[in-house]
């Protein structure tokens, strides 16, 4: 029989020191974690940006990641968006009795290896476990600080009229990636999330322009949410071009043959750039050349018709509004 994690597990007693230290202690070590104080103590310079999350994406594993990648990844994105440098996480798991152990150290080398990439430290952290039925396996709470260094200031009330969007990759992949596992589809070229961190490439952006004016991950309700969610907080129009936005084409089959639109579909591995337009060319070289940018495209422009609008000029050359996503596509994506 599989180790698997008990009740007793969360106890506080010997079975939970345990566990801690068999699934996250050895193999998250550092020297603020080691010292399994109630807090950590951290230096941190200047201005900080501090972000929380939580992470309950079914399944627990899937193409390209799993939930600990999702968590550490997804919290380091959020820092990066405000253009901070990322320092140090926090997690909390919440794990549903009989979670098998080697699941669970497994998700754990995972959380280790996207760290590490990220270049973060997980300096504190907690761990619950409540009856079976009551967690659906695992849930992942994190926090996260990051350093902005002098004269960054990346908000979603700073796009400006004249603006030019540019989106570092191609859409879709992780809410489709789930979606398939989920039923069971498959697709040639195959499906796999685009869970990735961030910070390197935005570290490299801020190097070639230093004006970046706002900057968004567009996860849940995809690149036409977050759209409207800057539209609204800066007071502009947004114009999108179709035919620019980057789709693969298993993503682009799949959302046809399920009548889905790529652009309201989860990304986890994804930035939007607000930048002048005279500075966009020189960015979008400097994005290519990344790993995690290769793709990149400017798709449209800020306007300061239509405040808080976001209009979408087609294949064929019309125009309509692109809305906020209504409903829930696909709940539990992350």
């Amino acid at each position: 029989m599989e180790d698997r994690v008990m009740m007793a597990h969360g106890s506080g007693g010997k079975l939970s020191h345990e566990l801690v230290s068999r699934c996250f202690v050895g193999k998250l070590n550092n020297a603020w974690l080691a010292r399994m104080d109630d807090s950590a103590v951290l230096e941190t310079p200047g201005r900080l940006a501090f972000t929380t999350d939580s992470y309950v994406v079914t399944p627990l594993f899937f193409p390209g990641g799993d939930i600990g990648k999702l968590a550490v990844c997804g919290t380091v994105n959020d820092l990066s968006m405000s253009g901070a440098i990322p320092l140090y996480l926090s997690l909390a798991f919440i794990i549903e009795e009989g979670l098998v152990v080697s699941e669970l150290e497994k998700i754990v080398d995972s959380i280790q290896r996207a760290a590490q990439e990220a270049g973060v430290s997980v300096v504190t952290g907690d761990t619950k476990v409540v009856q079976r039925g009551k967690a659906d396996g695992l849930f992942i709470n994190t926090a996260g600080i990051g350093h902005i260094p002098e004269g960054v200031n990346i908000s979603g009330s700073n796009a400006n009229a004249g603006d030019a969007v540019i989106i570092s990759g191609t859409i879709g992949e992780h809410g489709m990636t789930i979606m398939a596992q989920r039923e069971g589809l498959r697709f040639s070229g195959g499906l796999a999330s685009d869970c990735v961190p961030l910070n390197s490439l935005v570290s490299e952006m801020l190097k070639a322009c230093s004006d970046i004016h706002c900057m968004r991950d567009p996860t849940r309700g995809g690149v036409a949410t977050t759209l409207n969610e800057i539209a609204t907080q800066s007071h502009v129009g947004i114009t999108i071009e179709d035919a620019a936005v980057p789709v693969r084409p298993p993503v682009r089959s799949m959302c046809e043959l399920l009548g889905l639109d790529p652009l309201y579909i989860a990304n986890e591995g994804k930035l939007l750039a607000f930048v002048p337009a005279d500075r966009a060319n020189a960015l979008l070289n400097t994005m290519r050349r990344h790993k995690y940018g290769k793709d990149a495209a400017i798709v449209g422009w800020v306007t300061d018709e239509r405040p808080g609008r976001v209009i979408l000029r087609t294949r064929l050359g019309t125009s309509r509004i692109l809305a906020m996503l209504s409903g829930d596509i696909l709940p539990r994506i992350c």
